[in-house]
């Protein structure tokens, strides 16, 4: 039977020094943790705050993107599971218990996610993606016990090293946005079920991990277009580009836009990224 010390834990930081330590805080004895920083201005907190928790810091001279960065941190471990954990989520007691049950529960599962809770306590629950065609959606309420899901939780995903390596980790093109989805499908392919874990919990406080202003926002909505029209054409949804560039410009005709700086600098940046986005190339 695996145990704590069978799990290597990945998280990827940028300016992510006031949220991380909740996080590491809530890591049980023996986990190995290690935090990739894509260069972050707050690398000396970052530092003394995983040196606090016994956690290991690998450090990118410059940020390569969450899914180059996710890879990078497990190169350095040879865990039988890797758990990859947004800096801005913490885990409930007995989660790492519960993955490990399910995996022995599932042989056959590609991969895991637990349940995630987001900062009001409600389920975040993944029922779509822009790389599924509708038939493949999940329907109704979230799952309440162990259910085959369409999509793992890019915020908290758990898989054996041997079903990552075999896929080939996460996607290096894509520099952020949709690479949860695109492992999601590849795993599935290739792997076995997905599965939702509804007894291992986590709770997201999703968007705190970088600072909200309208610059960050536009470079977020810039590398979401840029990774929505890449892994669309990568797993054959039509239209990729267009349909893109439509969906800005939707938003950006929202009269919402016109009273925010932060959602205009967002929808400008959608729009830019959908324009200079080219599709995947075998």
């Amino acid at each position: 039977m695996p145990t704590a010390s069978d799990i290597q834990i990945v998280t990827v930081a940028y300016n992510s020094t006031a949220v991380i330590g909740d996080m590491l805080a809530s890591v049980p004895p023996g986990v190995q943790v290690v935090i990739v920083d894509n260069a972050s201005t707050d690398a000396q907190d970052l530092h003394a705050l995983a040196e606090r928790h016994g956690a290991r810091v690998v450090t990118n001279p410059d940020n390569l993107g969450f899914g180059v960065a996710c890879n990078l941190g497990a190169e350095t471990g040879d865990s039988t599971f890797l758990f990859f954990l947004n800096p801005d989520a913490q885990m409930e007691e007995g989660c790492i218990e519960a993955l490990i049950e399910a995996d022995r529960a599932h042989p056959d599962g590609g991969a895991f996610s637990p349940q995630v809770l987001d900062g009001k306590g409600k389920p975040a629950f993944r029922r779509r993606s822009r790389l599924l065609p509708r038939s493949a959606y999940w329907s109704g309420p979230p799952p309440a016990s162990d259910s085959a899901v369409p999509l793992l939780n890019g915020a908290a995903v758990f898989v054996r090293r041997g079903n990552f390596d075999r896929v080939g980790g996460f996607d290096p093109a894509i520099f952020l946005y949709h690479e949860d989805d695109d492992l999601s499908l590849r795993l599935a392919a290739d792997c076995g079920p997905l599965w939702h874990v509804h007894g291992a919990v986590v709770r997201h406080a999703e968007g705190r991990s970088t600072a909200r202003t309208p610059k960050t926002a536009a470079f977020k909505a810039y590398h979401m277009a840029q990774s929505a029209v890449y892994t669309m054409h990568k797993h054959g949804q039509p239209l990729a580009k267009p349909r893109m560039i439509a969906f800005a410009l939707l938003q950006l005709l929202s009269p919402l836009t016109l009273l925010s700086a932060r959602k205009r600098a967002k929808n400008i940046g959608f729009l830019r990224g959908s324009l200079a986005a080219t599709g995947h190339k075998d």
